[in-house]
């Protein structure tokens, strides 16, 4: 048995991109994640970056998310070979091809900013 299954949670570094490739469409997401580890006292930080593309009716919902949202991701993870035309040398390129997208940010913050943005009631 194998399987190739990929979670990601992190924070979308940039606006989704839209692409069109012929009569099919698809939505490329960039999707930084966070660890940390401690060497002689200290935390060190480290940030990787992950291109994520999303097809179908899922792209759709996809390419309406924003620089910052917070998101956790599952699709599968392949590479991709092409030749690059600025170097003219064969180029891999790692990405997840997603399948499952759900957005994390907390629907109380958004309650908090709406309810700010709402008239204040006078008391009778």
């Amino acid at each position: 048995m194998y399987q190739n299954n990929i979670t990601l949670i992190g924070f979308i570094g940039s606006d989704a991109e839209v692409r069109t490739n012929g009569d099919r469409s698809l939505t490329v997401l960039s999707l930084a994640t966070k660890s940390s580890y401690k060497k002689e006292g200290k935390y060190i930080e480290h940030t990787d970056w992950h291109r994520c593309v999303v097809f179908g009716k899922l792209g759709e919902f996809a390419a309406k998310l924003q620089k910052g949202a917070h998101i956790l991701v599952e699709g599968e993870y392949r590479s991709r070979k092409f030749t690059s035309t600025k170097t003219d040398t064969e180029q891999t390129v790692w990405e997840v091809r997603v399948n499952k997208i759900l957005k994390l940010d907390r629907a109380a913050k958004e309650a908090a900013e709406d309810s700010e943005d709402a008239p204040e009631e006078e008391a009778a």
